[in-house]
């Protein structure tokens, strides 16, 4: 599968990083490697990458992309939640930067056997890793009603949930849900008429779907105090979300740790004891230049925000 688009907020990234030759960093959401290919560029001899996916097809195309780069990058297939993990049990105790650039890449989203998108007929699958976990099929073929409706609700943020599960329900009766051109149908009937207009009616609940069969709100919420704890002094973890529940998960986490005291407000001086880990680099969530949006569709949703491990005094 070929990458014809330049990785999302790629000049952002670079900047955000702020790379050193001789750094270590990490990429967790390696894809197709266009991140990684702008972070080997700027490393030296003693510079080191280490990327992680667990999508087999995008670690192939990544290593073709960065075997220019030989040693000094290492490709590891897994997912993000275990990077510190495989990292400390390689020798790599600490990082200077780390990548997760989160959600769908553009190739799985045109790779239309995969099953992500509504735009063709293909098995119901959206597993990152198709060699474990559950698939979309399952889900929508196995969950109850009310489960349906808490992750089309939940995830998907859509208000016509309630129908939707109900319509799943009443189609699998007759037979297994098999691809994405049957379910995007089904769920089109329970979408009233007026409301299909501006969006595919759809697209939120696939990607409910997807976010519910690869657990990535819970993989992010749990994997980013890690891998500020990986961080060296100075060192950064720069996090692109695509969609609000993804974004509400790093502002808060990364205002949490800079400001951790749970002390009341009146209090005259802080007794609780929690030491601020570091700073948000960027108050507000970076977004895509005018130049980018204009080049490519999926920059849009787009959102980049920077925690900066503390300095030990």
């Amino acid at each position: 599968m070929e990458f014809v688009h330049r990785p999302v907020l790629y000049r952002e990234v670079m900047e955000g990083l702020d790379l050193k030759p001789d750094g270590i960093y990490v990429d967790g959401t390696v894809g197709g490697g266009g991140h990684s290919s702008g972070i080997a560029q700027q490393l030296g001899e003693e510079g080191r990458l280490y990327c992680f996916d667990q999508d087999e097809e995008a670690l192939a195309a990544a290593a073709e992309r960065l075997k220019p780069f030989g040693e000094k990058v290492s490709l590891i297939r897994s997912n993000f939640e275990n990077a510190v993990n495989i990292l400390k049990e390689r020798g790599v105790d600490a990082v200077d930067g780390i990548l997760l650039d989160l959600g769908v890449s553009s190739y799985q989203l045109d790779n239309a056997d995969r099953g992500f998108s509504y735009r063709y007929d293909s098995p119901l699958d959206m597993r990152m890793d198709r060699e474990g976990g559950r698939s979309a099929r399952d889900i929508v073929n196995e969950e109850s009603e009310e489960e349906l409706k808490r992750i089309l609700k939940e995830y998907g943020e859509e208000r016509f949930a309630a129908g939707i599960a109900r319509n799943i329900v009443k189609h699998r009766a007759s037979a297994p849900i098999e691809t994405t051109g049957e379910l995007s149908e089904i769920i089109k009937e329970a979408v009233p008429a007026r409301m299909r207009a501006d969006k595919h009616p759809a697209k939120r609940s696939f990607q409910a779907l997807r976010i519910a069969c690869n657990r990535e709100l819970e993989v992010l919420g749990s994997s980013i105090g890690p891998m500020v704890g990986l961080l060296k002094e100075g060192g950064r973890l720069c996090i692109i979300s695509f969609h609000s529940l993804e974004d509400r998960i790093v502002k808060e986490a990364f205002r949490s740790m800079e400001k951790p005291c749970i002390c009341p407000p009146d209090f005259p001086q802080c007794v609780c004891g929690r030491r601020s880990l570091g700073r948000c680099v960027n108050r507000k969530a970076i977004t895509a230049a005018e130049d980018e949006l204009e080049e490519n569709e999926r920059s849009h949703s787009a959102k980049l925000r920077i925690f900066e491990k503390e300095s030990e005094l």
